[in-house]
């Protein structure tokens, strides 16, 4: 009888922590679960700055993820190229790759910016603590790591760009 209150027990906490993971913010929480699931964040509004928008950027995916509530969805065309790492030892995944900026109305003129744990506010990434994105319209290409350790997202130098926040990369 007590084994089976411990494991009812076990199971109840083990659902509140579920929800809680992945419940999330409506329109600020996103994926990263596969090369054929995933989201960004982006400006909120077509044609927006990616630097100018960083408090209030809004997540969206290339489809409908049940993690991701409220997300908008990709225009299609804006990701052209998705190449997944994934680091188990770590904890850490990611996503590297090419856009095409003009599907949202991006500038080719933006020199694109960072998002991460601080910005947009209540941003986060359903399952992992950390993350790191940044959108380089300008280069087209962008990049995204999820993370269970905040040294693995490495937030302090959104001027470096993909390439030097997150090393070489798969950018083709």
């Amino acid at each position: 009888m007590m084994l089976k209150t411990l494991l009812a027990s076990s199971l109840v906490a083990l659902v509140a922590t579920l929800s809680t993971v992945s419940a999330g913010v409506p329109g600020q929480t996103g994926a990263l679960i596969s090369a054929n699931e995933y989201c960004i964040f982006l400006p909120p509004k077509y044609g927006g700055d990616i630097a100018a928008s960083e408090d209030f950027a809004i997540a969206f995916c290339n489809k409908a993820i049940a993690t991701a509530p409220k997300a908008k969805t990709l225009p299609t065309g804006f990701i052209k190229s998705v190449h997944l790492v994934r680091n188990t030892q770590k904890g850490w995944v990611q996503i590297t790759g090419r856009i095409d900026g003009s599907k949202y109305g991006l500038s080719k003129k933006d020199g694109g910016g960072q998002y991460d744990i601080k910005a947009p506010k209540g941003a986060s990434y359903a399952g992992y603590k950390y993350f790191v994105q940044l959108i380089e319209p300008d280069s087209n290409i962008y990049c995204l790591r999820v993370c269970k350790e905040k040294a693995d997202c490495p937030t302090h130098r959104s001027t470096y760009g993909c390439k030097g926040v997150l090393g070489a990369g798969d950018y083709s």
